[in-house]
């Protein structure tokens, strides 16, 4: 009797020892697991009960590699698009597929498990096999690219650049760029300030970049398209890099149509050796500045009062070139004055047609014939 009381003790001990280790086991899993992936992974997200938390947190460690270093370490940046209403598994298969991740199960885990699966923005991304799967979940939160593309016109003044600004997505503001580009640049000592220099292009910029770096950008770029050849073409028309800028700025005003801006190069450089006053239109818009009437920059038509305007700029007043660039020419433009016709002419106004080209004439009475009736 004795022996089977033992027994029953015994039996009874073990059985409390096990359900000890199974309490402890079960605390170690719904609430030590859980922590230890807390702290590797952050905060569970969105509604999962207690169980699942455990089930998720003991998936994450065991999968841990998988998460937290990247597939490629010195992988470059690709583009990835995310479809407006396409699936969460599609999106991670094809992260996958790409390389862009290691394992396909553990990444849908830590989505799951952070909440981040119900949270992934349609958009284009730029996505890098050197980012780890956490680093790729987070930035698959935000759709806004990294990088803006901004364009700058051929013949746009610095104020037209400053206007983009606003809905560019960059970072910096137009006051910002204005007074940068109020600095003449330091290799160009003569120049008033960087109109001319900022070389009409596409630009793919980082939307953090300062206004100082995107100028540095577009004078980098200037530098660049401005080349050996072009610099040669000013110098055999008699002109430094910075009057063929100035002379280039007001040919992109006034050339509508691209293939006429050697023939109209070539007016103003017969104007120049005869010592004729250039006469140009657009010389006295810029000195006008904004026209609040008709919201622009390039007032017109110009009346006459406009014409007697008192500036520098105005080369119906004074003759020469201008004090500078008054817009920031395009190819086209530099290479008509590199490149200029060999013509006779030295007077130009637009034709009747109302297609943009102009009618060229050799002296003022064969102008004063190339007007329009209504004129």
């Amino acid at each position: 009797m004795k022996r089977r009381s033992k027994l029953i003790t015994l039996f009874l001990f073990a059985g409390l020892v096990i359900l000890c280790l199974a309490a402890l086991l079960l605390g170690m899993l719904l609430i030590g697991v859980p922590n230890q992936a807390a702290e590797k992974f952050g905060p569970v997200g969105g509604d999962i009960d207690l169980l699942q938390r455990a089930q998720l947190s003991a998936l994450l460690l065991a999968g841990e590699n998988d998460l937290t270093l990247p597939i490629d370490p010195y992988g470059v940046e690709r583009p990835f698009q995310v479809a407006l209403g396409e699936s969460t598994h599609t999106i991670t298969e094809r992260l996958l597929s790409e390389g862009f991740i290691p394992n396909v199960e553990t990444f849908r885990t830590y989505l799951v498990y952070s909440g981040l699966d119900t949270t992934i923005q349609a958009g284009e991304y730029s996505l890098s096999p050197k980012l780890t799967p956490l680093e790729i979940a987070q930035v698959l939160q935000d759709s806004t690219p990294s990088q803006v593309t901004f364009r700058v016109l051929p013949g746009w003044r610095m104020e037209e650049i400053a206007a983009g600004l606003p809905t560019s997505g960059l970072s910096f503001t137009p006051e910002e760029f204005l007074i940068s580009a109020s600095i003449s640049p330091g290799e160009f000592p003569r120049a008033v300030s960087s109109e001319g220099f900022l070389y009409p292009d596409v630009y793919r910029l980082p939307r953090e970049i300062t206004a100082e770096g995107f100028i540095g950008t577009t004078l980098e770029n200037f530098q660049i398209k401005v080349d050996d050849e072009l610099r040669a073409g000013f110098q055999r028309q008699g002109l430094d890099l910075y009057q063929a800028l100035t002379l280039a700025s007001i040919v992109q005003r006034e050339a509508i149509v691209e293939y006429e801006a050697p023939l109209i190069a070539s007016v103003f450089l017969n104007r120049l050796a005869a010592g004729i006053k250039l006469e140009t239109d657009p010389t006295v818009q810029y000195a006008l500045g904004y026209n609040p009437h008709q919201e622009t920059w390039w007032t017109n038509p110009l009346s006459l009062e406009n014409l007697q305007v008192d500036s520098p700029y105005n080369t119906y007043l004074y003759p020469g070139l201008p004090p500078g660039p008054i817009s920031n020419p395009g190819l086209h433009a530099l290479r008509g004055i590199a490149f200029p016709a060999q013509s006779p002419y030295y007077y130009f106004r637009s034709a009747c047609d109302g297609s943009g080209r102009h009618s060229f004439a050799e002296t003022f009475e064969e102008h004063v014939g190339n007007a329009c009736p209504q004129e």
